[in-house]
Order: C-alpha cells, then sequence, then structure tokens
C-alpha cells in the first residue's frame, strides 16, 4: 500500500512537471517572439539606433532574449536529465550571470538618462549623444562581468582540475562549494541591489522636484517620464529579487522536495519571465515614435498591438 502510494505520488509530481514546462516553454515562446519583433522595429529606423534611450532599450531586449533563450535551455536539459561537461557550464553560467546584471545595470542607466533628459535638458545632447552610448554599454558589461569574475574565482580556486572533465546536470548551485562562498556571492549581489535601488530613488525624487515646477506641456512630458522611472523601478525591484531567489530556493529545498519545486516554479514566472515582458510595455507601446514603427512592422498583428496599448493607457 504504502508503494502504490508512493508510486501515485510520484507521478502526480511527474504530471506537475510536465504541465508546467509545457506552461514555461508557451510563455517564453511569446516573450521571445515579442522581443524579436522589437528589435527588428528598433533597427528599421536610424533615429532610434542613433538616441540612446533606444539603444539601451535594445540592449535589455538583447539580454532578455539571452537570459530567456539559455535558462530554458538549462530547464529542458535539466529536466530531460542531460548531463554536460563541467567545463562547458562554466561557460553558460558566465554568459548567464552576465546577461541576468546587464538588465538590471542597463535599467539603472536608463532612469539616469531620464533624469538628465527631465532635470538637465541643456546637458542632455552632450551627456547623451551616441558615443556616449557606446562608452555606456562597455560600462554596463563592465560593472555586469564583477559578480561573474568573483563567482568564478572562487569556484577556480577551490575545484580540483578534473572535475572540468567530468559530466553533471549544469546547474548555477554547483558552482558554490563552501558556506564562505556563499556569504560573499551575496554581498556582491546586495552591493548591487543598494546602489540601483538609492539610484532609482535618487533619479525619482528629482524628478518629482520637476514635475512640481512645470506647468502646461512641459509639465505632462515630465509626468510621463515620471512614470517611466517609476516603471523601470518596478521592473528593478523583480530582476533585482531574482539575484535573491537561489538563495530562498535553497533554504526552501532543506526543507521539502515538493515545496522546493513549488517555490523554483513560482520564482522562475514571476522573477524571470515577468520582468522580461515589461520592457516591451514600457517602451514597444508607452512610446509614441516607436509604437508608429511597430505598426508598420506588425501590420497583421496590429489590432492586438492597439488593443494592448489602450490597455496600459487606461492603467498608467
Amino acid at each position: 500500500m504504502a508503494d502504490n502510494n508512493s508510486m501515485g505520488g510520484s507521478e502526480s509530481l511527474e504530471f506537475h512537471l510536465n504541465d508546467r514546462v509545457t506552461i514555461v516553454q508557451f510563455l517564453v515562446l511569446i516573450f521571445l517572439c515579442i522581443n524579436f519583433l522589437l528589435i527588428a522595429t528598433f533597427f528599421s529606423k536610424v533615429y532610434f539606433y542613433t538616441t540612446m534611450r533606444y539603444i539601451l532599450f535594445a540592449v535589455t531586449l538583447l539580454s532578455d532574449s539571452s537570459i530567456l533563450i539559455m535558462s530554458n535551455n538549462l530547464l529542458i536539459l535539466s529536466y530531460f536529465r542531460f548531463t554536460m561537461q563541467i567545463g562547458l557550464c562554466v561557460i553558460i553560467y558566465l554568459n548567464l550571470v552576465l546577461c541576468t546584471f546587464v538588465t538590471p545595470v542597463t535599467l539603472t542607466a536608463m532612469t539616469l538618462e531620464r533624469y538628465v533628459a527631465i532635470c538637465m535638458p541643456l546637458r542632455h545632447g552632450e551627456l547623451c549623444s551616441t558615443r556616449s552610448s557606446i562608452n555606456c554599454i562597455l560600462i554596463i558589461h563592465s560593472l555586469s562581468s564583477v559578480p561573474c569574475i568573483v563567482v568564478l574565482s572562487m569556484f577556480f580556486a577551490s575545484a580540483p582540475h578534473s572535475l572540468y572533465t567530468q559530466y553533471s546536470i549544469c546547474s548555477m548551485g554547483m558552482f558554490v562549494f563552501l558556506r564562505w562562498q556563499n556569504n560573499v556571492k551575496l554581498a556582491v549581489y546586495q552591493c548591487y541591489f543598494l546602489i540601483m535601488t538609492l539610484t532609482i530613488i535618487f533619479s525619482y525624487s528629482k524628478i518629482m522636484k520637476v514635475v512640481k515646477a512645470a506647468t502646461g506641456e512641459d509639465k505632462k512630458s515630465t509626468w510621463k517620464g515620471l512614470r517611466t522611472v517609476a516603471l523601470h523601478g518596478f521592473q528593478l525591484l523583480l530582476c533585482l529579487i531574482q539575484l535573491w531567489c537561489p538563495f530562498i530556493e535553497t533554504a526552501v529545498l532543506q526543507i521539502n522536495l515538493k515545496l522546493f519545486i513549488d517555490v523554483r516554479y513560482f520564482n522562475y514566472i514571476m522573477f524571470n519571465l515577468t520582468p522580461r515582458c515589461l520592457s516591451p510595455l514600457i517602451y514597444g507601446l508607452r512610446d509614441d515614435q516607436f509604437f508608429l514603427a511597430l505598426k508598420r512592422n506588425a501590420p497583421f498583428g496590429f489590432p492586438c498591438v492597439k488593443c494592448m496599448k489602450n490597455v496600459q493607457i487606461s492603467v498608467l
């Protein structure tokens, strides 16, 4: 009887896993199609790839698309218990963590760009030129690579050389052997969280002062910029909570396996997929110029896009 109950529980768990993996594939496919459409729209006009805020928007789209593809591939490989060489897993981990940090750091840069545009309009053309955008992208990727370097340095210092040729299921938790390594990793993540949060709060408060002093059309434009910063802040919060998810999941795993699976699925949907769908809403639908270009690139999907835009406007 006990064996039958155990078998029933195992089959039930496997059924839920099948169902959840299918749902994730459907969501990832939708988000990737939207992102690729927006990337194509970005390259459709010279104005977009010579304007800083659209360039940074494209960086987030590319980063989000890379995260979706790599994390979803790891999900499928893990589901089918596919093993790979540890050395290959190190390369995947390096790219995944880099992209994971590129998105929130870019969102912070986009918030600063809105701060300069609203609070320092006379210097906006100088500080946010195309050349400055390229330098900004280099700085973003340099800052985003620091956590990768820290974690991998600790891994290389403690892992035996024979480990790199061994085969295992690629998991992000395998790069932390000792408790102190986990503490250092958490400290780095919290440092990034603090700096980016303070930047958002600073920009929001400065723009709020300008909103109170503005009148007429300037006030309307400034309010729109303030809402954009607020949306960036919410998106950034979800991205930063994602950095804490591995630590939460590790603690839950010590309690119950089924609870761990449920928490991990919720975290993936809420803090991995959800932030990736906010970028299209913030710039793809709320921005009038980008929306007009999007209509030309998606003539058959225009009724749906128009409906989404109306919903977005009514919410905001």
